[in-house]
């Protein structure tokens, strides 16, 4: 019997919708990432014996740069919280060369998602080490006393931090009429009482108190050899953490003291070897890995060359057993890699994705074209996503009391621009946007921290015509712009 579909949020549809916040256009990207999301939500309700026979089926995006490859990919992995990696296809040679072999991407994939898995740990933890640091730092406030000086009061300890209250004395210092005197352990855990309140309402955060940090022992040197690099083996952090660790006594204020020793707390109350468990099983089944720029890497046919084409072709074989499924050796252990997401891009400008070996082109068996970006698009990508470049610069500029104000004319005339130097020069997409932005807002950037600077800014097509026209008809000026 099947087990019913977890995540029932996530459909298709809901997918495609989240990436229409961050991404214009692209519905053929879009959706082919939403369907091969969803489909390892239905792997999952599978029995355990069909579950391992379905692979995922890996995606090259086809398309100019700048087109919403890569952000489509990053903030897919961001809405599940993936394990998510984004490797240039051009680092890598075959093995034999110099460079890195294939298989690190699978280590830093794994190595992002131990820290995935570090940050939701400590978060869980932060409770009980608060707890915990705040008794360290009461033991530093509160030293043990010698049994000659047990008779010290609360009122000694708190007049030395400066908060008694003028003309109060508290009722614990045995100094008020006909008060029996408390013996020395009672008045040891009053005064520790008293002064976790003040701890805990802040009132002694200015105050400076010596504790002892730990200080992590140093090899005074980086030793990562280049076989060992292949296991994803560091010979610094392996001698590091057989050496024991140091304590430094510093002297800081109790607010920096109180956040340093909650880290080390937390740190305390992490499982090392759980974390990593979770963090393998979470790669293997979740992991995402985006190959950017594999066209790089095709050789177009052009058999029985010699120079670079021969390392291009054996990143490609190499390629091959890591994306189709095999183990990958990790310091924290083996890896599949048979159920990861791979999403593979290329501009293609210069060759076509069947240049690629066929082998490689079958294991990238989902091929979506992104189209290049119009003015209209552009127009939208200014203004439609959260966060967009228009509010960027609003909110920026708004830091320093200067108000922009966008007039949509202005906006369609950014855009406009924006398309005729992508059309007459290399078509870069959207990322022309953020070259022109800074170039028509330089002087109102300079001069808004400037008294005289106008508190409110309009910017109409007229004000963008005089910045921005004479740019894009320059060729010489759009040599130094992208």
């Amino acid at each position: 019997m099947l087990q019913l579909i977890d995540g029932s949020s996530l459909t298709p549809r809901a997918v495609v919708a989240y990436l229409d916040r961050y991404v214009v256009g692209q519905e053929a990207a879009k959706r082919s990432v939403a369907i091969a999301l969803r489909n390892r939500i239905r792997r999952k309700a599978l029995p355990e014996e069909m579950r391992h026979e379905i692979a995922p089926k890996n995606i090259l995006m086809v398309g100019p740069t700048g087109v919403g490859k890569t952000e489509i990919a990053r903030r897919l992995a961001k809405l599940v919280e993936a394990p998510f990696v984004k490797v240039e296809a051009t680092k890598f040679t075959e093995v034999g060369y110099v460079g890195r072999d294939v298989e690190s991407m699978i280590r830093d994939l794994v190595e992002a998602s131990v820290q995935m898995a570090r940050r939701k740990k400590i978060g869980d933890v932060q409770d009980l080490a608060a707890e915990r640091a705040e008794e360290r730092l009461l033991d530093a406030l509160l030293p043990e006393q010698k049994k000659d000086r047990s008779a010290t009061n609360i009122s000694d300890i708190m007049r030395i931090f400066g908060v008694l209250q003028e003309g109060g004395q508290t009722g614990a210092s045995g100094e008020g009429e006909g008060l029996q005197e408390p013996v020395p352990e009672e008045r040891a855990s009053h005064t520790r009482d008293k002064m976790r309140e003040m701890l805990k309402s802040g009132k002694l955060d200015f105050r400076e108190v010596d504790i002892e940090v730990e200080e992590s022992a140093r090899t005074g040197m980086n030793l990562i050899g280049g076989g060992m690099e292949e296991m994803g083996i560091n010979i610094g952090e392996i001698i590091g953490g057989m050496m024991p660790k140091k304590l430094r006594r510093k002297r800081m204020r109790i607010d920096e003291a109180r956040r340093i020793l909650q880290a080390e707390e937390a740190e305390k109350l992490l499982d090392a070897e759980q974390i990593s468990k979770e963090a393998l099983e979470k790669a293997q089944e979740e992991g995402i890995v985006f190959i950017d720029e594999i066209d790089k890497i095709a050789t177009g046919g052009s058999q029985g060359r010699s120079g670079p084409d021969v390392s291009r072709e054996g990143v490609q074989r190499d390629l091959l057993p890591v994306i189709e499924g095999s183990v990958v050796q990790t310091k924290y252990g083996p890896v599949r890699t048979d159920h990861i997401l791979f999403i593979a891009a290329g501009a293609f400008h210069q060759n076509k994705p069947s240049d690629l070996a066929p082998e490689l082109q079958g294991r990238l068996p989902i091929r979506v074209e992104l189209g290049p970006l119009s003015e209209e698009d552009l127009v939208r990508i200014l203004t439609e996503p959260e966060n967009s470049l228009i509010r960027q610069y609003v909110a920026l500029v708004g830091t320093e009391g200067v108000e922009l104000v966008f007039s949509e004319d202005a906006v369609r005339s950014i855009a406009k621009y924006a398309t005729q130097m992508n059309s007459q020069m290399e078509n870069i997409g959207a990322r022309r946007l953020h070259a022109m932005m800074e170039h028509l807002l330089e002087e109102v950037s300079f001069s808004a921290s400037e008294p005289e600077q106008a508190r409110m800014v309009d910017i109409d097509a007229a004000f963008v015509r005089s910045r921005l026209e004479s740019l894009a008809e320059d060729s010489d000026a759009r040599k130094y712009l992208l």
